[in-house]
Parts: structure tokens; sequence; C-alpha cells
């Protein structure tokens, strides 16, 4: 089944390939080497899932882990982004969600995106934001080719910014929920280039940080909360005590807060 918008979707996208061919100002090129030794490197320790290797329209190709939900009832599909510099599989977040979510009915898609040098800084990825774009389209072509209709995109610290830079090209009506971890995470005097586009986002969002999460994800999330009376009305920030910015030794926190806010959608949607 075609998903609606889905023309309109294809039709931008095309528009914002050929920009980026086109001016290379607009976007910088990932470390493809590396992504390729990460891509071998995490096919071959996969336990949970399947690998599937996704493609842009500028055929570029990149690995995705696909997992499907557990059971019944099925919910739909989330689409995890990890953090900066790693892979699909990275034990901080990503691995943790797309693991977990299938027990709770919904599958996962977890994607590799633009990685840059190890020692690459929050400003060093400002020109690669952009190529993150098609990917992300590939992804919700992927589910939507599937017949899955409900998608929640779920970004962690350096992936946000990539999110927030694919929902400034192409809207956010791929998706039905936006779920951002570690929201405005940059490097020390390197303050955000430009704000987050929130106004622009008009499904549920869900800005989670940890206790002890950086100062800079602790005043977004402040700011936040300043503008959810502007956001959806099922829109929420939380903090997970106790937790860092990558809740390590706190997975199962990071799990269980992620399904209780999918589940107040569920809830708000069903009959009353």
């Amino acid at each position: 089944m075609k998903h609606r918008g889905y023309i309109v979707r294809s039709l931008l996208l095309s528009v914002f390939s050929l920009l980026l061919a086109l001016s290379p100002a607009l976007a910088g090129s990932p470390d493809r080497e590396r992504e390729q030794r990460l891509a071998d490197q995490t096919v071959d320790a996969i336990l949970d899932g399947e690998p599937v290797f996704l493609t842009t329209p500028d055929n570029t190709r990149f690995l995705a882990i696909e997992m499907p939900a557990a059971g019944e009832p099925q919910q739909g599909a989330a689409i995890i982004l990890h953090g900066r510099g790693t892979h699909p599989d990275w034990s901080q977040v990503a691995a943790p969600l797309r693991t977990a979510l299938p027990e709770h009915g919904w599958s996962t898609l977890s994607l590799q995106m633009p990685v840059l040098a190890k020692n690459a800084k929050y400003y060093d990825y400002l020109p690669v934001f952009p190529a993150a774009v098609p990917r992300i389209e590939a992804g919700i072509r992927h589910l939507r080719d599937q017949g899955v209709e409900r998608i929640v995109l779920i970004a962690h610290s350096c992936s946000v910014y990539m999110s927030m830079t694919w929902i400034e090209a192409m809207g956010d009506s791929g998706i039905d929920a936006y779920i951002g971890i570690g929201m405005g995470a940059t490097d020390y005097g390197q303050p955000m280039s430009k704000p987050f586009p929130l106004r622009d986002i008009r499904v549920p969002l869900l800005a989670l940080y940890g206790g002890r999460d950086y100062p800079a994800v602790h005043r977004q999330a402040e700011h936040i909360s300043t503008l959810l009376p502007e956001l959806h009305p099922l829109s929420a920030v939380q903090m997970v005590t106790g937790a860092n910015h990558y809740f390590n030794d706190a997975d199962d926190d990071l799990v269980s807060a992620v399904v209780a806010w999918l589940d107040t959608l569920d809830a708000a949607a069903a009959p009353q």
C-alpha cells in the first residue's frame, strides 16, 4: 500500500539530492572507507536481527539492521539512528533499543548514519548532516514498501542534528512520532550552529535525556519544555534520573521510558 504523500516525498527527495549533487557547499562527504569497515565488523557480529543494505538516489549503499516485532499486537516500526561516529548495532542506546522494542510490538530498522574520522567534532560534522537525509528517506521507503503504516523515528545525540536536517528538508509527514535522545549535545566551545526546527514538527515529540547528561542537553530540554504548549499535545520532555548521555548501565530505564511514552500515544488513539 502506498503511503499518503509517497509521490510528493519522492519528488522532494529528488530535488534535494539534485541540489546536493550540484552544490558541494551544501554537503560534505562522509568517510565511506570507515563506513565500510564498520559495516564489515558489524555484520559479522550481529546476534539479533538481519543486515540489509539500502540505497539512496545517488546510489550510496549503506547498512541497516532489521528486526521484526515479536508476537501481537504489531505496533509499527521504529527507525533508530545511532550516535556520532558509530554504527547501527552500537552498544550504547542503538542496540538496546533495536533489540528490545520488538518485544513490545515494534519492529526496528537501525540505520548506518554518515561518519567521519574518530576524532571529528560537532563542527566537523555540520557539512555532513545533509547526507543523512536520503538515508532516512530510504529507511522510510523500505518500511512503507513492506506495508508498515506507523513509523516512529528515534535519534540519539549527533543523529538528532541529522534528523532535524531531514525535517527541515522533507518535513515530518513520513513519520508518526519522533523521539530525540540527548538533544543538543555538542563539543566544548562549539555551541549549536542554529536552533532545532521544533515548531515545524507536527507529530508527537519526546525529548528524552539523562539526569547526568551534558549541561547543553539539560538546557535544550528546558527550552523544549517551554515550547510544549506550541507542539503536538502528546509531546513531552522526560529525564531518566541517574542516566548519563549514553545511558550506560541504564538500558532498561531507557527502553522503559521509550515504551511508556509510545504507550501514551496508543492510549490517546484508543476509542473512549
